[in-house]
């Protein structure tokens, strides 16, 4: 996502001009790099927190396995399903919640939330519904994010405010309703490869944006990834291959992002 971002700014697409940016799971760090005024090319390397004796992630795979098969359940209500696995990820052994936060806050780059709309979205771990924070939540921008990407079995759920809460992506993995009223909203997806369709275009149905580009990563972007999306050897060619793949996205976008406006004031807002 960062060089596909990065990339496209260099071809004249810059979409940190979006009206409003939405933040989920990973997408929440990008959201929030972009929103903050940052050069998306900052993480071309992975960044590091200053605390070098931070330890690096520790996964439960036995608990992560446990959670794929909840999400898995044919028939399963959603609610339902996200509380099970919030007592998941209550349950595993991840590492502290300071070193998962002290990890998103190196590579979000930036404390304070902008004074733009930025929504950061995660899920309350026992009850399983969803929170949306931002600017007037009163929670630090690096705390927003580290909640939003705190996948059960790879990270800890996050307190604040004596809440626990979890990935945002356990609701949708794009949250683009959120970007209701839009008048031209672009959806980056970088794990679309992976799954269905029909979640986000009934969602996208729902926002009825004038316009609306969606971007995944191409075949050759999917390889680059490999099987373990927390493989740190292939962060530095994932973020080339979005380099790559940006040339001929950003031509999409062009048409989309930069058409005038046509129909009532309501409808003249962009979301990335």
């Amino acid at each position: 996502m960062a060089g596909l971002l990065g990339g496209m700014r260099g071809a004249g697409v810059d979409l940190a001009e979006a009206d409003l940016i939405v933040g989920t799971s990973a997408g929440a760090i990008i959201g929030a790099v972009l929103a903050t005024g940052q050069d998306p090319d900052r993480l071309a390397t992975p960044p590091r927190p200053a605390d070098s004796d931070i330890a690096p992630p520790r996964v439960d795979r036995r608990r992560l396995g446990e959670v794929f098969a909840v999400l898995g359940a044919a028939g399963s209500d959603p609610t339902e399903a996200r509380r099970r696995v919030g007592q998941l990820a209550l349950a595993a052994e991840t590492g502290p919640e300071q070193a998962h936060l002290a990890r998103m806050g190196a590579l979000v780059g930036a404390h304070q939330w902008p004074d733009r709309k930025l929504l950061i979205t995660a899920v309350d771990a026992e009850t399983g519904e969803p929170e949306v924070f931002d600017r007037a939540s009163g929670v630090p921008l690096p705390s927003a994010v580290a909640a939003s990407t705190a996948f059960p079995g790879f990270y800890p759920p996050l307190t604040i405010n004596g809440r626990t809460y979890m990935d945002g992506g356990l609701r949708s993995g794009t949250s683009a309703d959120l970007a209701t009223g839009a008048r031209v909203v672009v959806v980056i997806e970088p794990l679309a490869h992976l799954f269905p369709r029909e979640p986000l275009a009934q969602e996208l149905a729902e926002v009825g944006a004038d316009a609306v580009v969606t971007i995944g990563p191409d075949e050759a972007t999917a390889r680059v990834f490999g099987q373990d999306l927390h493989d740190r050897s292939a962060w530095q060619p994932s973020y080339r291959a979005g380099v790559r793949q940006a040339a001929e996205t950003a031509q999409r976008v062009r048409a989309a992002w930069q058409a005038p406006a046509i129909e009532e004031p309501r409808r003249n807002e962009r979301s990335e």
